[in-house]
């Protein structure tokens, strides 16, 4: 009988914070008056959108590829991803002076393509719908004897993403409710881990693209559904399952998961732009568009949102807003 995943705790997020601090950028916590007129609450947001490389994904690749041996930092690390952690990845290994290989779908958006290369990653690219990124991925580290970073189901990249929820609880205090993006899991098992240490009567709330709910399925069946690739416009969530150690924390720690719809982001990425002045990737406004619907029944309460990441083609920015 294989022996379950050894899960990080609060005391690896701990060690990552320290480990990233000279590199990671501590993002700033924002809030908008007339949103918290609008919504009824105190809304604050932890900004990862002004994160080195535009999203919450360097912590956990810096995290887990300055672990290296220096055998592994020779070889090189291979990753798969449709953007962000392709970014963080590769901005990693150029900072660590790895060589970095990344396996990116065909239609990821071209900003993250050109940034992955332009931090000197090598991309490998395939077809998200009709090819497993992980097979190609695992075959690549097979064969070239480079180590593999997960985008998600990692113990360091889970400790990594985990430093977001411990700064703004460091920040802001005891939260009442925490809104966090859900792909895969590490942002939400990471900041279960931060809250259950510094708030621990938080309620931690999931939000993931109405196309791709695997995870609010997982949680109601108590165990890993797999889907096939969602269409969304929330490129950074579109993954067909959750991992193995993301769903153990989850499954243990979160209050709900939500979904939103393309169009409650939009209007989220709106309210960002003309309210607060940001510009937030869909994926980043999963948060924010959950709080909207949930708004009744967080009315006087102190609300946590994470926005993970502003990486988006202006182009396309201004033809979803157009």
């Amino acid at each position: 009988m294989p022996q379950p995943p050894k899960l990080p705790t609060y005391e690896d997020v701990r060690d990552a914070a320290v480990r990233i601090a000279p590199h990671a950028h501590r993002t700033p916590v924002l809030s908008s008056r007339l949103i918290n007129e609008q919504v009824g609450a105190d809304v604050v947001f932890k900004c990862e959108s002004f994160q080195r490389m535009g999203a919450f994904k360097f912590r956990g690749a810096f995290n887990a590829l300055s672990r290296f041996t220096a055998e592994q930092r020779r070889a090189g690390v291979v990753a798969y991803s449709s953007g962000n952690h392709a970014q963080a990845v590769a901005l990693s290994a150029r900072l660590l002076d790895i060589p970095a290989t990344i396996v990116m779908p065909y239609d990821a958006p071209a900003s993250k393509v050109a940034a992955t290369k332009g931090y000197g990653g090598q991309v490998v690219s395939y077809d998200r719908y009709t090819e497993d990124s992980e097979e190609i991925t695992r075959t690549l580290a097979a064969d070239r004897g480079l180590t593999l970073i997960p985008p998600y189901d990692h113990a360091d990249v889970i400790a990594g993403q985990g430093t977001v929820a411990k700064e703004l609880f460091e920040e802001v205090g005891d939260l009442d409710a925490l809104f966090v993006p859900l792909g895969g899991g590490g942002l939400l098992s990471g900041t279960a881990l931060a809250a259950r240490a510094l708030s621990p009567d938080c309620r931690l709330h999931g939000v993931e693209p109405e196309a791709g709910n695997d995870g609010q399925q997982s949680l109601s069946q108590g165990a890993i559904v797999r889907i096939d690739t969602p269409k969304t416009i929330a490129d950074g969530a579109q993954t067909q399952h959750l991992g193995t150690r993301t769903f153990e924390i989850i499954r243990r720690e979160v209050t709900a998961i939500h979904t939103a719809t393309d169009d409650e982001l939009v209007e989220a990425m709106r309210m960002f732009a003309s309210l607060m002045k940001l510009v937030v990737e869909p994926t980043g406004c999963l948060g924010f568009a959950a709080v909207r619907k949930l708004s009744a029944q967080l009315r006087g309460q102190r609300v946590g949102v994470i926005i993970s990441g502003g990486n988006i083609d202006p182009a396309r920015f201004a033809s979803l807003l157009g």
